[in-house]
């Protein structure tokens, strides 16, 4: 949560500035450039899932064996994808200007996109085995306290570096130098903490399954990904920094739903190494419902106070029109079904069922990109959002459905009852306040107002709870109980 909160301020804070010292179109070509290269996650096959799964029975075994031929495994492979990211940095370099050349020189564009794409060869070469290891063994908290520590840091050299009237390149270059420290510190704490032997030989390739994460992460990729890019493609730099503003602030509230819950993957591939079949099936009810009702109040927030935020926070930028209330109510549901698929994407990636599951991730994908070219068109920014919703909507269903039947076998009564409460909910949550005013155009203003939406929202969420889950939110009391006291 502190590292989410990090990132919140941080993505708060830079772009407002970004927008006030470059403009509008700069922001969008940052941005741009940012997904450009994030094409290059689609070249790990979703491999980094499945060393992470791979990892969780040696870890419970304490084989340090195994372990080692994992990570020399995984090693080898995301050094040869790091090589693969320099060839395509500069196909980059050669072809992107192109799609960019009515706004900026080629000079320009060329230098921004070195600038950024330090921090993600420096991941791959020297630090995403390392993290993968981390989560695997359910110590994350110090890729966080890095990921903290950097965040705060790039923040405020960035604040500087503007206010001093650097340019973007100089700006993104600082921020790429000071993320490349974050990998080298857990290359270094692996090497300390870890019986790794990095000269270990195998015979049989040690991460079965390797190439059936694929599907899964081009779905990953597209469902979050390719909004920018086709909007690059098919609209204008300006949608894509109206976009990048609302994407922000959603995608911030999601990144804080995920840290109440990441380690539960983890967790959930260990129960399933022990052969727990009653604990899993219980904590994942628990931690689905969780998931549900979080999710509910805080997108159910979300969609009420979005276009307000934008307002105050775009204060004073005339060169586009940031209020978009249909883009951003078909955005926001899009990524709170999003944040409810988790604990199934989550009990799938623990269990290994990659290639099982493969099917559903190739249609999420092609739904999401047809979609989102064929409406571009006609809704613009609505219309990739609208390609996100359907996909995200297909894929969570379809997710809950497998896990019901082939994981935790259980009736899908349950996922119905959470449905209908999930939506009735929301009517009431949405009745409820969508007449609460922001008085000006001011931060004050909007905190009160978003004081006075959460507390309607809190009660109705308690209430609906208390008449349908009464037990669930005992349970969760017992776990919050135990964790406060537990002895030390």
């Amino acid at each position: 949560m502190l590292f989410q909160l990090a990132q919140l301020v941080s993505g708060f804070v830079l772009p407002r500035l970004i927008l006030d010292a470059f403009g509008s179109d700069v922001n969008g070509l940052v941005n741009s450039i940012s997904q450009f290269l994030g094409v290059v996650t689609l070249l790990d096959l979703g491999v980094g899932s499945v060393v992470q799964s791979a990892l969780y029975k040696p870890l419970a075994q304490k084989n340090n064996i195994l372990i080692s031929q994992i990570f020399v495994s995984a090693t080898r492979f995301f050094k040869k994808l790091a090589m693969l990211l320099l060839f395509y940095v500069l196909i980059l370099c050669g072809v992107y200007p192109i799609f960019v050349s009515h706004s900026f020189g080629f000079a320009y564009t060329i230098a921004l996109i070195g600038a950024i794409s330090i921090s993600s060869f420096a991941q791959y070469y020297f630090g995403i085995v390392n993290g993968l290891l981390l989560s695997a063994d359910q110590k994350i908290y110090i890729q966080y306290s890095a990921q903290i520590v950097t965040t705060i840091l790039n923040t405020a050299a960035c604040v500087v570096l503007i206010k001093l009237g650097s340019s973007i390149q100089s700006v993104k270059l600082t921020t790429s130098l000071i993320f490349l420290c974050r990998p080298l510190f857990l290359n270094w704490y692996v090497r300390r903490h870890y019986q790794i032997d990095r000269k270990i030989t195998y015979t049989e390739e040690p991460i079965r399954q390797k190439w059936n994460g694929m599907a899964q992460h081009f779905a990953s990729y597209v469902l979050s990904e390719t909004d920018n890019i086709v909007l690059t493609i098919f609209s204008t730099l300006t949608n894509v920094s109206i976009y990048s503003v609302y994407y922000m602030f959603i995608n911030g509230i999601l990144m804080l739903i995920i840290s109440f819950t990441h380690s539960f993957t983890s967790y959930f591939g260990e129960l399933l190494a022990r052969e727990e079949t009653v604990r899993l099936r219980s904590d994942f009810r628990l931690c689905e419902w969780f998931v549900n009702q979080i999710t509910v109040l805080i997108f159910g927030c979300t969609g009420m106070l979005i276009v307000s935020f934008v307002k105050v926070y775009t204060n004073g930028i005339h060169d586009a029109d940031y209020t978009q209330p249909v883009f951003a109510a078909v955005l926001t549901i899009a990524f709170a079904v999003r944040a409810i698929r988790m604990p199934y994407n989550f009990l799938i990636l623990a269990a290994g069922h990659y290639k099982q599951t493969q099917s559903n991730y190739i249609i999420a994908m092609l739904m999401n990109i047809a979609l989102s070219v064929l409406t571009v068109k006609i809704w613009g920014l609505t219309g990739v959002a609208v390609g996100t919703l359907a996909a995200m909507l297909y894929q969570t269903l379809w997710m809950a459905r497998y896990d019901y039947k082939n994981i935790i076998i259980t009736p899908l009564g349950q996922l119905g009852k959470l449905i209908l409460l999930d939506v009735l909910t929301c009517m009431t949550g949405c009745i409820c306040t969508f007449k609460i005013p922001m008085l000006s155009i001011s931060y004050n203003a909007w905190i009160i107002q978003a004081l006075g939406v959460f507390l309607v929202w809190f009660v109705i969420v308690l209430a609906m709870n208390l008449v349908f889950y009464r037990s669930e939110i005992s349970k969760l009391a017992a776990h919050i109980k135990n964790f406060l006291f537990k002895p030390i």
